[in-house]
């Protein structure tokens, strides 16, 4: 059996899966990743605890695999807008990975903010001036970089292609340079302007390759044979999106994690305004697709937290409690960082409203676990009154997107039917696809979209109740302090 091993390095934990040449998944392994939390704002993480990580998924995913298989390639999706730096000469890691839930660089963002430079930044890049990205990041890492170094900077793409191919290679895929806040959309390289704004040197960042590209060839990997040809690399959210065959404009999907990510394709480049980021989704034989995202900050983290206020014993105890919930009751923002998008107010502040002696506990479950399926409205309201590109299929995963009820709130507050995806690792299959696609294995995006996939579709309840909205637009006012969205109804 040959395969392709596919490397999915997320925010609590690395994964590993083998994908055969017929698309199917044949092992998995999985190895959890620290957080750390030096002050209040700050979370980073260990760079050589990620690299560890990755070798322990890896060694978990070979041991399951079929006697004899053989590895032809390995494929990379990674956490976005997480960013280190190490020595180019020795690979020590000189810093720590700065984490996508960093806040640290918020003064910065406003000082940018403040000398008029949002607008030419977020016309460049597509992102808007905040510390989720990492421009900022890298001057901060930059300036603690030891004299005389030969230092690199990198998205964790990067960094592993580094360790993959022992040192050899610095390297990263467009989708993750699209992340950093230095990359020119429209041009496809780097920024000397921006490089200049941010205060970081451009020889220090890897080199960008199509996502579907040549990273180099692994050297001193535990259990892969040197020479084996890296052949994908893609942002996590980037890779679900290719994974589920999201190829079409219009097409998208929703990612229900720690946050949220909803993306959409388009059929071009279109500047973003409004609240909504461009991207480049992935880049093939030098040319880019691009697509809408919505970045949303807190999303399914905010289950536990209300599951432990109400004193029950878990998430699912939590919807169930939620599904049984009588009609109206108070809304809830979760705005515990502050809000991303569309409305990316670092100052908004997590709160109930509407609360009076007759809110029982389930109305307040269930504006907990409604707030997921809101912020998702709201961020594709923003990319329908951006393009003309009506909205396709609309994937969701992630472990929430396994519960019913709740991509049952999806669909009805969207007034669109979602599919629910079975297999858990959508960004480690986009990746491996990609892999396949440079390979050869499949000649074209349309043999990649045939593959077997489990799907199940759940479509809209005729008697869907608007009035939940109209409550979660009043929350919002309270908790940005800013007016109403126009309509608050689909």
């Amino acid at each position: 059996m040959r395969a392709i091993l596919a490397i999915d390095q997320g925010t609590t934990n690395s994964k590993a899966i083998l994908v055969d040449e017929s698309g199917a998944l044949v092992a998995r392994g999985a190895s959890p990743v620290g957080i750390a939390y030096p002050q209040p704002g700050w979370v980073e993480q260990d760079p050589n605890r990620i690299w560890a990580s990755v070798c322990e998924a890896i060694a978990a995913c070979l041991a399951a695999a079929p006697a004899g298989i053989e590895i032809l390639a390995v494929a990379l999706s990674n956490q976005r807008e997480s960013v280190t730096m190490w020595d180019g000469k020795t690979g020590e890691a000189l810093g720590p990975v700065l984490s996508w839930q960093c806040r640290r660089t918020a003064p910065d963002c406003e000082r940018l903010i403040a000398a008029g430079h949002q607008e030419r930044v977020q016309a460049i890049t597509g992102l808007p001036l905040d510390p989720m990205f990492p421009g900022a990041k890298l001057r901060w890492l930059s300036e603690r970089a030891p004299a005389g170094s030969d230092y690199r900077l990198g998205t964790i793409d990067s960094w592993l292609i580094h360790r993959l191919t022992g040192g050899r290679k610095h390297a990263c895929d467009a989708a993750n340079a699209a992340r950093s806040q230095l990359f020119d959309l429209e041009r496809q390289v780097w920024s000397a302007e921006l490089a200049s704004l941010f205060g970081v040197d451009l020889a220090r960042l890897p080199e960008v390759c199509d996502s579907a590209g040549d990273f180099g060839v692994t050297l001193n990997v535990p259990g892969i044979a040197d020479g084996t040809p890296i052949r994908a690399a893609i942002g996590d959210s980037h890779a679900a999106l290719f994974g589920h065959g999201a190829f079409h404009p219009g097409d998208g999907k929703v990612t229900f994690g720690t946050g949220s990510s909803v993306m959409a394709t388009l059929d071009s480049y279109v500047p973003p305004r409004d609240g909504i980021t461009t991207t480049v989704a992935w880049r093939i034989g030098g040319r880019p697709t691009f697509a809408f995202e919505g970045n949303i900050l807190v999303s399914a983290a905010s289950l536990p937290w209300m599951a432990e206020i109400l004193g029950l014993p878990d998430v699912a105890a939590l919807v169930d409690l939620a599904a049984t919930a009588a009609p109206g009751g108070p809304g809830f923002v979760p705005a515990f960082v502050g809000l991303g998008a569309p409305y990316w107010d670092s100052q908004a502040r997590a709160l109930f409203s509407q609360i009076n002696f007759s809110t029982t506990r389930a109305q307040m479950a269930r504006a907990v676990t409604d707030s997921l399926a809101f912020q998702v409205h709201d961020v594709f309201r923003a990319m329908r009154d951006q393009t003309t590109t009506p909205l396709g299929a609309l994937y969701v995963d992630g472990g929430p997107s396994q519960n019913r009820f709740l991509m049952q709130t999806v669909a009805d507050t969207l007034g669109h039917a979602v599919i629910q995806c079975a297999a858990p690792e959508a960004s480690a299959l986009g990746a491996a696809y990609l892999a396949g696609l440079s390979l050869g294995l499949w000649p074209d995006l349309d043999a990649i979209a045939r593959l077997p996939r489990a799907h199940h579709e759940i479509v809209p309840a005729p008697d869907r109740d608007s009035t939940r909205l109209a409550v979660w637009a009043d929350a919002i006012q309270r908790a940005t302090l800013c007016p109403p969205p126009a309509k608050a109804q689909d």
